[in-house]
């Protein structure tokens, strides 16, 4: 075999064409081997023996797309200095652009026989683990272009790739739960007619299935155990896993810009699935632990910000440099559109505390590729000082946890409420406005992944996890969520129609708020885990969208949610750039404030009206001829006027309709009716009328411009 001196950079295995560059970092290492697999089990090392910055590299002329490889790592075990090379163990390339095969979980994986952990394990882990795999780069993509829409023209949509498609009846079964069904035109038209513009897929990146979930005959169904931060999940591709997962991918991301829909990553950067000192050595602990992960001060040891073992060193270089690269390459080669960093508290911590100009995000302001996409943090970790909802960098949008506190503690009742309620609805100028961002920073929803669907936040008072097999211990226990009088399900009518208006009531106001809404998938078909709040390792039914019959009628709230989305991207006083002023608008020709609050009394509302610790209802005028913001080339944003009623109390209450705001009023939305929209566009209602809101309800009510 020829072997030429070839390139420190790119690392990674880079295919040209001819032959194979293979590069990888080790400071650790003494020596590593470059070891290319055979489908016999068999393996050819190739010593690589040029290294530039403690970059070993060497290309390899005939090697092709499909090739699997490996490395195993010469260099001192000594767990006690945080030292960790076995040569026994064969290492998946950090860069890898795919992966295959699963890990059978087995001792040989772990650098240390079971019992044992400060020994060193010489057993041979390439029949047990997964390989890298060479990736022909090349793709037609004939015109694609990134729909690039702007943050207060974005519908967000969660989804899990299997979740989300492996129930559809539509789909073949072949294509069920992969990436080749979110490219199917069933799936597509069902985001379209919903009115998703972005399609946040949670993680993508390779994972692994942890080893206490297999014994318990369960799988990480969530995926946040990333091993390979270039490589797409090999069991979501329906064509194989020699390659042919980042086609399936990049195929999917193709379809989905055609329809109009963005692509955005749940990438989990801050820690990898090799654990703590207990875990597996399957890649970064055996290149170069020190250099990869946070050590404690007894460096056998992790420090763990992430709840799930270590964390990635944010201070280090290579650690910097593998995440850039591999966030620019989902951008330019795999045309992903942004992404949301899970935990990304951790990310911003250099030492211990978190510091919001850490060397990352410094990174990302100056990167002229990653600064471009929609960046978007979960604004927290585990760690102490880790609770950072409104502490992001300009750049960046954040999940508003507190706007997803209020919203459940409105509608569930909870005293001295509105107050916040009011700043959330308006976009959290309390934690945006300070440092230059605007309302559309804040990423507004109800539900996620982690918690309560829609459907059991309104039908459980207390999560039910015995599936999860650990005796309900796991998961948040305090929920904010309201059984409406029967814990899970129940077949009294009443109860049952209180859900659903208050399953309404989350929509709308999500709708109706400034921000950026996000809808969690299988929520606008009302979907239940039966109360599992942390569904993180069901991967079955439980966890799954359930379809509904694609040739039956759609469902009351399926039309509903689509009306209230439609009824946002048709009225830009919904989804303003700028915080409300709270005055009249220069220039609009308009005495009225852009926004006046009143109580169901139609008076304007007072500090004490505000600090009542019973009050649960009032009424909030948005003025759609007082928009501060100009549109794209500059013109006057005009748009017609919205009272919203809100009654969140348990009593049904009167409204008076404010006197100098408006003559005359359709009602456009009533959560109260059985599919929340008032026929033929609503009553007539004129000012100084007085409405009837039951109990747990809000209505809209518009006025043309």
């Amino acid at each position: 075999m020829q072997v030429w001196p070839g390139q420190a950079y790119p690392l990674g295995a880079s295919y040209d064409g001819a032959g194979t560059n293979f590069a990888v970092f080790s400071e650790a290492a003494d020596r590593i081997e470059l070891c290319l697999l055979h489908d016999d089990g068999s393996e050819t090392a190739v010593e690589l023996r040029e290294s530039d910055a403690f970059v070993r590299h060497a290309y390899l002329p005939g090697i092709m797309p499909g090739q699997r490889y490996g490395y195993r790592v010469h260099g001192p075990y000594d767990p006690a200095r945080g030292l960790r090379c076995n040569s026994a163990k064969l290492l998946l390339d950090p860069y890898a652009r795919a992966i295959s095969g699963r890990i059978a979980w087995d001792e040989s994986v772990y650098g240390y026989p079971y019992g044992s952990p400060d020994e060193r394990n010489d057993l041979d882990s390439a029949p047990h683990t997964m390989a890298s795999v060479v990736v022909n780069p090349y793709f037609d993509w004939a015109d694609d272009r990134p729909p690039r829409t702007e943050y207060h023209e974005t519908v967000l949509y969660e989804a899990h790739v299997k979740g989300l498609t492996m129930l559809h009846p539509a789909l073949p079964d072949e294509l069920r739960g992969t990436y080749a069904a979110l490219a199917h035109p069933a799936v597509i038209d069902h985001l379209i007619e919903l009115g998703v513009t972005a399609l946040e897929l949670m993680p993508v990146h390779q994972f692994v299935n942890d080893h206490r979930l297999v014994d318990m005959d369960l799988n990480n169904y969530w995926g946040y155990n990333t091993i390979g931060f270039f490589a797409p999940h090999n069991t979501y591709a329906s064509w194989g896993d020699r390659g042919e997962q980042v086609l399936e991918f990049k195929s999917a991301v193709r379809a989905l810009h055609q329809a109009g829909i963005e692509v955005i990553l749940d990438v989990v950067y801050n820690h990898t699935a090799e654990g703590n000192h207990l875990g597996p050595t399957l890649s970064f602990k055996g290149l170069d632990n020190a250099s990869y992960y946070r050590l404690a001060d007894e460096p056998r040891y992790y420090m763990d910000t992430t709840g799930t073992g270590n964390s990635l060193l944010m201070r280090s270089p290579h650690v910097l440099q593998m995440i850039m690269d591999s966030l620019r390459y989902w951008v330019e080669e795999m045309h992903v559109d942004g992404f949301r960093f899970d935990l990304a508290a951790t990310l911003a911590r250099q030492f211990h505390e978190v510091d919001r100009l850490s060397s990352f995000f410094d990174l990302v302001q100056q990167d002229p590729v990653v600064s471009r996409v929609k960046l978007i943090a979960e604004p927290w970790d585990v760690g102490e000082g880790g609770y950072q909802v409104g502490n992001f960098p300009p750049l960046w949008t954040e999940w508003n946890g507190k706007y997803r506190d209020t919203v459940r503690d409105l509608w569930r009742g909870e005293p001295r409420t509105l107050a916040e309620f009011a700043g959330r609805l308006t976009g959290s100028s309390d934690l945006y406005q300070d440092d230059g961002r605007r309302p559309l920073a804040s990423i507004n929803f109800v539900t996620c992944h982690d918690g309560f669907t829609l459907h059991d936040l309104v039908a459980y008072n207390e999560k039910h996890n015995e599936a999860n097999g650990e005796d309900n211990n796991d998961g948040e226990s305090h929920n904010r969520s309201w059984n409406c009088g029967a814990e899970g399900d129940t077949d009294d009518p009443e109860v049952l129609d209180l859900r659903a208006r208050q399953m309404r009531n989350f929509v709308a106001t999500l709708m109706l708020s400034q921000g950026v809404p996000m809808l969690s998938h299988g929520d606008e078909f009302g979907r239940t885990q039966s109360g599992n709040n942390n569904a993180y390792c069901q991967d079955n039914e439980l966890a799954w969208v359930g379809w509904a019959d694609p040739d039956a009628p759609p469902e009351p709230f399926l039309e509903f949610t689509r009306a209230m989305v439609k009824l946002r991207r048709e009225h830009p006083v919904f989804r303003r750039r700028r915080f409300f002023h709270g005055r009249p608008v220069e220039g609009t020709h308009d005495e009225l404030s852009d926004i006046a609050w009143f109580t169901p009394e139609g008076e304007e509302m007072t500090q004490q009206d505000w600090g009542a610790a019973q009050a649960r209802a009032l009424s909030v005028f948005l003025n759609g001829n007082a928009i501060s913001e100009p549109g794209e080339r500059g013109e006057r944003i005009q748009d017609d006027s919205f009272l919203l009623l809100f009654n969140a109390s348990s009593e049904e209450l009167e409204f008076v309709v404010p006197v100098n705001h408006g003559r005359q009023w359709r009602a456009v939305v009533d959560t109260a009716l059985p599919d929340g929209l008032p026929a033929d566009d609503g009553q007539k209602v004129q000012a100084g009328d007085r409405l009837t809101l039951p109990g747990r309800s809000l209505t809209v009510l518009r006025r043309p411009a």
